[in-house]
């Protein structure tokens, strides 16, 4: 980075991006040339800061200073008065929810207290298409370490004694996965980075791609100088455009700078990397299912054993990491194996990325040392739940998690307590609910996921989970009944048991959850035909209450199917008959007249 007075960093993730941030850091330096501040202030274009809801995001450093929810018309407020005078705009400053004071110094933002960065480390504090601020902030510093002074078997036994697990969502541990790799002689050895991040709301591995692609090449020539591989593959979905465009610009930069190619650092390590684009489907993050596909095959798992690491791309050992545990690989070797196992838990060391999405505040990016127990993440970290409302339930793990209740937020979070609660890691997706979501049409919603991403392969999970969103779409429609949801236990214990892949093995997760936490709303569905959320269209009715009524038209006037009738200044009725139930009536109603049944 540039040393200059003061430097201005511009979000430039998906979301900022599509917030018009690139307006923003053309206004700035448009601004910054006419007044001649060009030459000692400069503008960068950074990546996601993780306050997500909150952009875009503009930082100024050294000061700093985060400013939210900026416009192009706010770009001469902050260079008159922060820039020139040396004064916060204060109404661009983050409001913290709890104390209503204006933040102005970001290591006192409430979502970031509890944060521990290590996998987003350098996310939003360089510019991802620098490759001298990525060396700046101490990139292939690791590389250089491990080619001067250790030996492969010294660097698996350091990942192995920092308990680092897979991050992709099974956990299993990193160095011992990159010891068999090793171990399994062959002519020719693949390291493969998987970036295909698949579930609803998670944009954990996209954001590290799109803030610092460099740290996952690095790791990547450490694996392939660790396990003897001589080429590398980062398996990521085409519709990541910008984490695409910015991993290219950053294998041409590693080239460029010797740091990829042959003769690395002239030390006879020969390693480059290539991108191989996946299609979109959720069941190729599976690591057989990935390598099918970067083989041009169908994108289905297989039986293991063998697995990747004894015979993968083209039949050759192949070591398949994802993007946050190839991220942490760096920090590891450079700060040693015991100050990444202090943090975190006995069995979960380190830190997670979560993607924090749903009814809630501070939506966005979260990195929290493993043990953070979800009544941190939600109500410290993500400010609680939007509009004053209850909470309800957590998803965590994506759609083959589980849905954790209010008895679930002082659990710590780590591979093992999640699994024993009914849920999962994951790849860390945590979508938050509030009192208004159905937990019946929630099931369905992630069930009808599943359903869909399916590969096929096996009936469990082809044909079983059909039949249990079938269950379930009886079930909201109104048509269920109690020995349906006998049928929706069995059915999903035996998807559970007897499916070929992860999928299928943890697809009934939200079904078995949200049945053992919220039973009494599938009763509801089944026994009084209600849906307690007024979420079900079926199970829902509008009424007007004549008594509240005043007869002002509202509602009539909005109606598109002309379901309610009245005179003026009498009550009005709504038909049953006609009402679609959209809704409209409802919102539009001042006097709380009517009301869902």
């Amino acid at each position: 980075m540039e040393e200059k007075r003061k430097h201005i960093l511009v979000c430039s993730g998906s979301g900022c991006k599509e917030n018009l941030s690139a307006d923003i850091i053309d206004g700035f330096k448009l601004e910054l040339e006419a007044l001649s501040l060009d030459k000692e202030v400069t503008v960068i274009k950074s990546a996601c800061f993780g306050l997500c809801n909150h952009g875009p995001i503009v930082k100024i450093m050294p000061d700093n200073t985060i400013y939210i929810r900026v416009s192009t018309e706010d770009i001469g407020d902050i260079i008159n008065e922060h820039i020139l005078k040396g004064r916060k705009v204060e109404r661009l400053l983050f409001q913290d929810p709890v104390t209503g004071k204006r933040i102005s110094n970001e290591k006192d933002l409430r979502p970031l207290l509890k944060q521990l960065r290590i996998a987003l480390r350098n996310c939003g504090i360089i510019d991802p298409e620098n490759i001298e601020d990525a060396i700046a902030k101490g990139a292939y510093f690791a590389l250089g370490r491990v080619f001067t002074e250790m030996k492969p078997e010294e660097v698996i036994r350091i990942i192995k004694e920092s308990g680092l697990r897979g991050r992709g969502g099974g956990g299993f541990p990193t160095g011992l996965k990159w010891e068999i790799a090793r171990k399994n002689i062959s002519d020719e050895k693949y390291v493969v980075c998987n970036a295909d991040e698949g579930d609803p709301g998670a944009f954990m591995d996209r954001s590290v791609l799109e803030g610092d692609p460099h740290s996952i090449l690095e790791a990547m020539a450490i694996c392939g100088y660790c396990i003897g591989a001589s080429k590398g593959l980062v398996y990521i979905r085409a519709e990541y455009p910008l984490a695409v465009h910015r991993l290219k610009i950053a294998i041409d930069q590693a080239r460029k700078y010797g740091l990829l190619g042959n003769n690395i650092m002239n030390t006879g390590f020969n390693f480059d990397i290539e991108i191989r684009y996946g299609a979109g489907a959720f069941v190729c993050g599976e690591e057989t299912a990935l390598i099918h596909s970067m083989e041009g095959l169908r994108g289905e798992p297989t039986v293991k054993p063998p697995y990747p690491a004894q015979s993968g791309f083209r039949g050759k050992p192949t070591n398949v990491n994802n993007v946050e545990t190839f991220a942490c690989i760096a920090p590891i070797i450079i700060k040693g194996s015991s100050w990444f196992s202090n943090i975190g838990t006995e069995k979960s060391k380190g830190t997670k990325v979560f993607a924090l999405a749903g009814k809630i505040n501070n939506v966005g990016l979260i990195e929290v040392p493993m043990g953070t127990t979800l009544r941190e993440v939600i109500f410290e970290i993500g400010g609680g739940i939007k509009d004053g409302k209850k909470f309800k339930a957590v998803q965590t793990g994506g759609p083959s998690g589980g849905c954790l209740t209010e008895k679930h937020l002082d659990t710590p979070i780590d591979f093992d307590n999640l699994t024993a609660a009914g849920s999962m890691m994951g790849s860390g997706g945590m979508i938050v609910m509030d009192e208004d979501d159905c937990m019946v049409a929630v099931a369905k919603f992630y069930l009808e996921f599943t359903v869909e991403e399916s590969c096929g392969k096996c009936a469990p999970c082809r044909i079983g989970n059909k039949r249990l969103h079938e269950l379930l779409e009886h079930i909201t429609k109104g048509n269920g009944t109690r020995a349906d949801l006998d049928r929706l236990r069995n059915m999903s214990n035996v998807i559970k048991d007897t499916s070929l892949c992860g999928l299928g093995q943890t697809s009934p997760n939200p079904v078995l959850s949200t049945l053992d936490n919220f039973f009494d709303e599938y009763l509801a569905h089944v026994v009084d035909k209600k849906c307690p959320a007024g979420k079900c269209k079926d199970l829902m009715h509008y009424v007007i209450i004549s008594e509240n009524c005043v007869g002002c038209t509202a509602c009539a006037r909005v109606c598109p199917v002309n379901a309610i009738t009245g005179q003026r200044k009498e009550p009005h009725y709504i038909n049953p008959s006609i009402c679609i139930k959209c809704g409209a009536c409802y919102e539009k109603c001042k006097f709380d007249a009517i009301v869902i049944q």
